[in-house]
């Protein structure tokens, strides 16, 4: 053992967890003040710790212990939790699971943006906790996860495939998934139908470490309109096998509208330069929110819980304030779903986005539901939002912006302020990053309403809608 690793392994007794940190992690605390970031509790446990890596103003460690285990537990639903990182709070109750995101957010903006807050709006939960998403990726590998009690077993394994998750950490480890309790019953059919068919045909699952292997990823879009998409990823193309594959699908599941695959040698199995090839249906599905119908191709971004995207919306236009008068931009608009959503709302609505593709997408889509006063823009952010841009457009009323994690652009922030709109409605996945750009709008802006919603019930996940006002009505 290191001398590094001597020094970061630490034991403690009798320690209490107090908090919910970053990433998904508790916070123990001891006597003495030193702070231990934790995977395996929750607020309210009294625990043993051994640390296993140390930090500048922290330890990091793992439980070995407890000595009380907190009111807010509760039993994990599914079999995979100790080892999947997907749900890393579906130890905790819901109402504990609001409780921390609520709180997150409200330090975020008062510890990092030191920013003065209206009395907050209550975080609007999912009325759904499990089975929500839209989208799931699956990876297939020939050489599985193997668990310890497999490992020091004498037992021979014979079959290693695995369709599932990856392990935290590990690129070419695979959980192999009996089970997932993310996605709505037919995604579940038709993941394990998968994995069933495929071993019976003895199709080859990929090696990422040897670069060889059929099978590479699984891809579901399941629409809240009912409606299907499978999306097969081959790395090797062995026609019989794949069609073969495709055919068990077409015939077992009439649920499937959309049946594609791709055949993709390169070394990362991202799909966004790739050629996605129809072999049954159509090439998309339709989603559905309120009157408006939103169609959704294999690299479409559309938001991953249907139902609650519905709640952040409606939220945001609720922040909008239009009255029918008024000029909107939509900044970071995707695919254009949150500018379409207003725009009946409004006199003209102007989206801007960086993805060729999700323009196209958006620009379809505003054709689709006769939505004539909206229109699309494609460039980065910080090159188009520019004065030039505005002189053409018109100056916004209304600025609503929904930006990637990593925030606003500093030169898109000091283009708001010059530009002074009388309201800025923020709609953020990221309440760090977002302290920081408020506390740069703060020099012109107060924050007058804001509200977190959670999107991603059992993760620590959540967003938050801030809305934002002109001081002194300038």
């Amino acid at each position: 053992m290191s001398k590094r690793r001597r020094r970061a392994q630490k034991t403690f007794e009798n320690v209490p967890v107090v908090d919910a940190g970053a990433r998904g992690k508790s916070v123990a605390k001891t006597e003495a003040g030193e702070v231990i970031f934790l995977t395996d509790a929750v607020p309210g446990d009294v625990v043993d710790i051994t640390t296993f890596k140390k930090r500048k103003s922290f330890y990091e460690g793992k439980v070995t212990n407890f000595h009380k285990k907190s009111d807010r537990r509760t039993t994990p639903v599914c079999k995979h939790f100790d080892t999947c990182g997907g749900c890393k709070w579906q130890h905790m109750t819901y109402e504990s699971q609001l409780y921390f995101k609520e709180k997150e957010v409200v330090q975020n903006l008062t510890r990092i943006g030191h920013l003065e807050l209206p009395e907050i709006t209550p975080i609007a939960g999912s009325s759904e906790q499990y089975y929500y998403r839209n989208k799931m990726e699956f990876s297939f590998s020939a050489n599985r996860w193997l668990t310890l009690e497999e490992i020091q077993s004498d037992v021979e394994i014979d079959d290693k495939k695995a369709l599932g998750f990856h392990i935290p950490g590990m690129w070419d480890k695979i959980l192999h998934l009996d089970e997932c309790h993310l996605h709505p019953a037919i995604g579940e059919r038709i993941r394990l139908s998968v994995h069933a068919f495929a071993k019976a045909e003895q199709i080859s699952y990929y090696n990422p470490r040897e670069k060889h292997g059929t099978l590479r990823t699984l891809m579901l879009r399941m629409a809240s309109t009912g409606e299907v998409m499978v999306v097969i990823q081959f790395f090797e193309d062995h026609k019989q096998h794949r069609i073969a594959l495709l055919e068990h699908l077409k015939n077992q599941f009439p649920e499937i509208k959309s049946l594609q695959y791709i055949i993709n040698e390169k070394a990362n199995d991202t799909i966004y330069d790739q050629d996605v090839i129809l072999y049954d249906g159509e090439d998309h599905i339709m989603e559905q929110m309120e009157h408006l119908k939103f169609k959704i191709s294999a690299k479409s971004f559309y938001q991953t819980n249907s139902q609650q995207a519905l709640e952040l919306y409606r939220i945001t236009r609720d922040f909008a304030g239009l009255t029918g008068n008024e000029t909107v931009y939509d900044l970071y608009t995707g695919t254009g779903t949150i500018a379409q959503f207003v725009a009946a709302k409004a006199q003209k609505v102007v989206g801007i986005e960086s993805i060729p593709q999700a323009i196209a997408d958006a620009q379809e889509n505003a054709r689709n539901n006769n939505i004539e006063n909206a229109s699309f823009y494609v460039g980065d952010m910080k090159d188009v939002f520019n004065e030039d841009f505005i002189a053409t457009h018109g100056k916004p009323d209304v600025v609503i912006t929904d930006p990637p994690r990593d925030g606003m652009h500093k030169d898109v922030v000091a283009q708001l302020l010059v530009l002074a709109a009388q309201r800025i409605v923020y709609v953020s996945c990221n309440s760090a990053t977002q302290a920081r750009d408020l506390a740069l709008l703060d020099e012109k802006y107060e924050i007058t309403k804001l509200q977190p919603v959670d999107m991603f019930p059992q993760t620590h996940h959540v967003e938050n809608v801030v809305m934002l006002e002109l001081r002194g009505n300038e």
